[in-house]
């Protein structure tokens, strides 16, 4: 069949037409391509190209509220390896091994990785610097050293579960560390060169370089003066009494601003793989659980106080040494009873068919309010991972018995954070605040501040009045009651003893001669700056109770923190009965002036230690009118003219 000229003319239009469609559509996109796609296609092609030298960010550091150094960093470089600009590979693994003390084969096999960078890792992972100097004094093609940072704890096992710990890199695992993780780490940043497929440097395109961030420091409310004192005396009871645990933690009861907080046994931050993990993931002031024993008895009193249902010195309850409630006889730790005594004497005395008659005046309804209003029963809020919440019993089931043994803190669980925060509540007024850690933000790089953080203040629960009365029942207890020792002369100590049994947790069963004495003391008594609670679990050596094993350590580190934080001694507290084998007390006299042959009569009772060369006496440590223990030593300062105390 013939095609006439006409039809191939038609074909090839049709043809040409179509074509011209698809050469337009082809200019059409390589133009788009040119004018919109090309800073796009070329990061493409960087990326491709481009080879990324990290420089890690050094990590915010950590700091004490008077801006002492808790956490920070050191210098501690990393070697990576460009595998494709490696140009003698069983050299360069022969003199990476050496430097870095691994085997040839090992770095072979690094470095022959078809990867565009290798970290040498573990043994070029954060080396020393002088290792760092050494790899770069090798000079070998497609090695680099990067700069990384390595945590450092200087103070060892100081405040360790805190403070908590980074891991190698540089992200927070625990603690602070974990919780404030963003607002530490920083953002890091790199060096970018371009090569080749062959990893050949391009030398027509210029290398990138990206500086790291810094992150934000991080400033804490702990005051070290306060951290090392807890730290001493429970390194002391570790040492003394063997415990199977230790816990202290100081708060200023007027902010929750945590002051300290340690527990043992411990570790160091820096060296945390060489414990188990039992030790440094559980931090015991916030996760251990327990039945509190006498220091939840402080609730029950505010409650009563606030409801009115006691006048403490004009009621009076006769304790024949148990209490019958619904078919059980619940025992006061003094087999034989207190007999008569006021509702004072109750709290003085710690009596538990007492405390059972002051819940039941309150009301089971009520007592469990105010329980849950002072924050039993749920988390704290405190600025760390972990915290537990506690167990209390179920509202449906509470019967006569567990709303009396709840009055004395046997059967509920609770932990060490709910506990200060609430007893802080109790004497602060009635506010209760949310327990914190963290003071403010700052940058690392310039010191200002950036941000503060703000105390947070969740509810009233009693009246300043009922504040005071229980301020005044607490003094008591430590002058007059069972926290006599930890009693010290000028600071009005307040507090509660405890002595708590413990559950077996094979058997549910309380274990005998097995108990967590325990210790809740504020001062002073009349204006508290800081509140104080330590617990020792089943010490050995010793009868164990909160008021011979934990007393006298809350009370050193009270008046020892008071002292340091420059809060003056003052008169007019309750004194201390003394009971055997205490010392009787004497007021120191004034000194000053008197000469060398003046003096023993002046010092029947005490003993002297002069210090410097002349007759009169110009300076004195104790100051007059200080009372100390008989037979104390008095620190005189003797020269020719007389000098004005400091």
């Amino acid at each position: 069949m013939r095609v006439s000229n006409v039809t191939v003319k038609r074909r090839l239009l049709f043809f040409l037409s179509v074509g011209l469609c698809v050469f337009a559509v082809f200019i059409v996109r390589l133009a788009y391509v040119q004018l919109f796609e090309n800073n796009q296609l070329t990061k493409i092609a960087l990326d491709l190209w481009s080879r990324r030298i990290p420089y890690e960010a050094e990590r915010g550091r950590i700091l004490d509220s008077r801006g002492k150094v808790l956490a920070t960093n050191i210098s501690s470089p990393s070697v990576l390896v460009v595998p494709r600009q490696v140009k003698n590979k069983n050299e360069t693994a022969a003199k990476l091994a050496s430097v870095l003390n691994m085997s040839q084969k090992k770095a072979y096999e690094k470095i022959t990785k078809k990867e565009s960078i290798v970290r040498i890792t573990p043994e070029g992972r954060k080396i020393s610097n002088e290792k760092a100097s050494q790899v770069k004094a090798l000079g070998l093609p497609g090695v680099f050293v990067a700069e990384d940072f390595k945590r450092d704890y200087p103070n060892g096992n100081y405040l360790a579960h805190v403070l908590g710990f980074a891991g190698i890199d540089n992200q927070g695992l625990t603690g602070l560390e974990s919780y404030y993780n963003e607002g530490l780490k920083g953002e890091n940043g790199h060096v970018a060169f371009f090569s080749d497929v062959h990893g050949n440097r391009m030398s027509s395109l210029k290398d990138k370089y990206i500086p790291p961030t810094s992150g934000s420091s991080l400033q804490l409310t702990i005051d070290s003066r306060v951290q090392s004192i807890i730290e001493r005396e429970l390194n002391n009871t570790v040492a003394k009494y063997h415990p199977d645990s230790a816990m202290a933690i100081a708060m200023d009861p007027n902010s929750g601003a945590i002051l300290g907080m340690s527990s043992k046994p411990d570790f160091n931050p820096e060296n945390y793989k060489k414990v188990p993990p039992e030790i440094y993931n559980h931090n015991l002031p916030i996760w251990k659980m327990y039945e509190p024993g006498s220091t939840f008895k402080v609730i029950t009193l505010a409650a009563a106080l606030q409801e009115k249902a006691v006048n403490l010195k004009n009621d009076h309850f006769f304790d024949s040494g148990a209490i019958d409630v619904a078919g059980s006889n619940l025992h006061c730790w003094k087999r034989g009873g207190h007999g008569d005594e006021t509702f004072l004497q109750v709290v003085q005395n710690s009596c538990n068919p007492g405390f059972v008659a002051l819940g039941e005046r309150v009301g089971k309804d009520k007592l469990f309010s105010y329980i849950h209003k002072f924050g039993f029963g749920e988390k704290t809020g405190i600025d760390l991972q972990g915290e537990a919440k506690g167990i209390l019993f179920n509202k449906d089931k509470i019967g006569p018995l567990e709303a009396a043994t709840t009055a004395f803190g046997q059967g509920v669980s609770v932990t060490p954070i709910q506990q200060i925060a609430a007893v802080s509540a109790a004497v602060n007024g009635g506010y209760l605040y949310q327990p914190q850690l963290a003071k403010a933000w700052i940058d690392t790089d310039t010191g200002k501040t950036i941000n503060r953080v703000e105390p947070v203040m969740k509810r009233r629960v009693i009246s300043e009045q009922t504040s005071k009365e229980v301020r005044n029942a607490l003094e008591s207890v430590v002058a007059q009651g069972t926290g006599r020792n930890a009693y010290v002369q000028g600071y009005r100590i307040g507090g509660k003893t405890g002595t708590a049994q413990k559950v077996d947790p094979k058997t549910g069963r309380y274990m005998s001669n097995n108990y967590i004495v325990s210790f809740m003391g504020f001062a002073p008594a009349n204006n508290p700056k800081i509140v104080v609670y330590v617990a020792v679990d089943n010490p050995k050596g010793t009868v164990q109770f909160g008021g011979t094993v934990s007393a006298p350590i809350a009370g050193r580190i009270i008046g020892d923190s008071l002292s340091a934080m420059g809060v003056k001694k003052q008169t007019g507290g309750l004194e201390k009965e003394l009971r055997w084998p205490d010392q009787p007390l004497v007021k120191v006299p004034n000194l000053k002036g008197m000469g060398k042959d003046d003096l023993r009569n002046a010092l029947f009772d005490l003993k002297l230690k002069p210090e410097g060369s002349g007759n009169v006496v110009t300076m004195q440590s104790p100051k007059p009118g200080i009372k100390v223990k008989q037979g104390s030593t008095i620190m005189i300062y003797l020269g020719d003219k007389k000098k004005t105390d400091d």
